[in-house]
């Protein structure tokens, strides 16, 4: 179910909130839990009872992996392969069998709908097991708030990751004033709108491109449509961020910040720490620091940098372009760590700025490409100016949500404007200005998405 669908709209939302707010505060959390749960299993009914099952595991070994000693670790060994298990189940084990089958007997794919948001729920309940076993983490204090952690709507299909010690607090006790629920109620309509208006019309230039049906891509195409998926996948991801944040805030949740002006990152190093950044911080503190982080030496920190986005491509998709992806962010986090790479910080600042958002626009080129021999054309015609192909049109709204998603993205990273809207939001006049804006902005938004068709989140798709 979107949360830009008129169903969650006008049918899903407003019941949720009302039941929530006239419900005595004993019951807050279930009503929580059963609206959660409803929401998931709308989607997928069966894979609700495969989630529940597996969360059922982590909350019975929760008093398990705290006991000393190798016992201990043995019971949270237990813990992660049974949720690495059901990852590699549902995502990867059809992967794995079209690339070994070509030296192997035939066997039969499983065929299995990968449940929504299996990836990002894996990651949480990994780090709940982690964490009570490294002691930065108590025990949920009942069932159901473990499973209201494990299914709560807002954060449920793309995330923020979150960790369990970070809601602890408001799982307990929490409440929601004005403030909070005006601040919810805009920045719900800011992720609508930065959906809606942007990232669904890019996505159809990119759509366009990307179609293998359209016949051989040239040069101008590859990168209209490469641009295209660049403010796409942004606007969408951090769209769905926005509106999962403030939905947590309607409820008196704070969760953590996912993104902070990608775009404007002058290395590779700055994009991935403003870039998804709790898969970022989950990577470090799960992944890159068990493999040693950056204490054994020059060349196994490179290697550890290296696995780590490797790994982090491949969690995103089952698929050979997906893990390129993930090699070439990484290829490029190791030259960050370099010495020779230094000489870029003697580049002016835009310099930088554009150096660093063309090779990402190519890393999305990767990310973006149905498949190797697509993935090569593509890039292939991006190098040669001359190559002429499929004309891409680009229609005039279309044109001008481009623009609007380019620009904003790389003028609201610049420090400057940063200053100068810390600045307005001092102001009451200016606060209500922009207020009313976002307001504007989300009623046409509403509007379209009632007249539109069914456009799912990207980040669904992992």
């Amino acid at each position: 179910m979107l949360f830009s669908s008129p169903l969650f709209l006008f049918f899903v939302l407003p019941p949720a909130l009302l039941l929530y707010f006239i419900a005595p505060k004993v019951l807050k959390n279930a009503v929580l839990l059963v609206a959660s749960v409803l929401f998931y299993a709308w989607g997928e009914p069966v894979a609700v009872l495969v989630v529940l099952a597996s969360a059922l595991l982590d909350y019975g070994l929760g008093h398990l992996v705290t006991k000393p000693g190798p016992e201990g670790g043995r019971w949270l060994a237990l813990g992660v392969s049974a949720n690495i298990l059901l990852l590699f189940v549902y995502k990867y084990a059809d992967f794995l069998i079209d690339t070994v089958q070509p030296v192997l007997p035939p066997i039969p794919h499983l065929n299995l709908a990968l449940p929504l948001g299996v990836s990002f729920i894996v990651f949480e309940k990994i780090t709940y097991l982690v964490d009570l076993r490294r002691g930065e983490s108590q025990r949920a204090r009942t069932l159901r708030d473990y499973l209201l952690f494990v299914f709560f709507f807002p954060k449920v299909l793309a995330g923020p990751i979150i960790k369990y010690h970070e809601i602890d607090d408001a799982l307990r006790d929490r409440r929601a004033d004005w403030d909070d629920r005006t601040w919810g109620f805009l920045r719900f309509l800011w992720g609508l709108a930065r959906k809606v208006l942007i990232a669904d019309v890019c996505g159809q230039v990119a759509d366009r491109a990307f179609d293998p049906a359209n016949g051989p891509i040239g040069f101008t195409g590859a990168w209209i449509g490469v641009l295209a998926f660049t403010v796409q996948i942004y606007f969408d991801f951090a769209g769905y961020s926005d509106m999962a944040l403030g939905l947590a805030r309607l409820f008196g949740f704070r969760l953590r910040e996912n993104f902070a002006h990608p775009y404007g990152a002058v290395s590779f190093t700055e994009f991935w720490k403003r870039w998804h950044i709790s898969l970022t911080t989950w990577i470090r503190s799960y992944l890159y620091i068990p493999l040693g982080g950056n204490r054994m030496g020059a060349a196994r920190t490179y290697l550890n940098l290296w696995l780590c986005f490797l790994l982090s491509g491949l969690w995103h998709g089952a698929a050979w372009t997906f893990v390129l992806w993930g090699g070439w962010h990484g290829a490029f986090m190791v030259l960050d760590r370099q010495s020779w790479w230094q000489w870029t910080t003697k580049l002016p600042s835009p310099l930088r700025v554009a150096g660093t958002l063309v090779l990402v626009m190519i890393g999305w080129a990767i990310f973006r490409s149905h498949g190797l021999p697509q993935l090569g054309a593509v890039l292939g015609a991006m190098a040669q100016p001359a190559l002429a192909g499929q004309f891409i049109a680009v229609r005039s709204h279309e044109a001008t949500a481009l623009a609007i998603g380019l620009l904003g993205a790389l003028v609201a990273a610049t420090p400057q404007v940063r200053k100068l809207t810390d600045r307005a939001a001092a102001i009451p006049a200016a606060r209500a200005a922009a207020s009313a804006f976002i307001v504007l902005l989300g009623l046409i938004a509403i509007a379209k998405a009632v007249t539109t068709t069914f456009n799912p989140f990207l980040y669904f798709r992992f």
